[in-house]
């Protein structure tokens, strides 16, 4: 069970890495696997809507079942079914790295956490830290 320690520990150890790393400032989204927030953090200097943005990366891996990584190469083999996909997500979906699974030491799935406000790129590298930082296991769909 992904608890409410292991979200704070993520959301607060991904917004550690940012800045170590001197990256833009982060949001962060923990779900769990329901896909309802259990932390959402959110660095002061950060630009308005990337809690949404987080959320859009962390609910489309939860619907779909995939890391970003993957999802961003079905949408781009997809597009129009990963366009009408938009509609029907609550919280709409952002198909791209920075969207990680949150998974067990067995692949089992807690849930997922997503990031915006750098790279995609380096958006996932901070997820990661912070999915290492908790002592879990990170699904990006490589």
């Amino acid at each position: 069970m992904l608890t409410l320690g292991h979200a704070q520990t993520i959301a607060a150890e991904t917004l550690a890495e940012g800045r170590r790393l001197g990256l833009a400032p982060l949001a962060c989204v923990v779900l769990d696997r329901g896909g309802h927030i259990l932390t959402l953090l959110r660095d002061e200097n950060a630009s308005i809507y990337r809690p949404e943005i987080a959320m859009g990366k962390a609910a489309g891996c939860l619907g779909m079942g995939f890391g970003g990584r993957e999802l961003a190469k079905r949408a781009a083999a997809m597009p129009m079914f990963f366009n009408g996909l938009q509609a029907a997500f609550p919280s709409g979906m952002l198909p791209v790295p920075g969207g990680v699974l949150i998974r067990d030491a067995d692949g089992g799935l807690l849930g997922a956490v997503g990031v915006t406000g750098d790279t995609s790129d380096n958006d996932e590298l901070c997820a990661l830290a912070g999915i290492a930082a908790a002592g879990l296991h990170a699904d990006t769909g490589a």
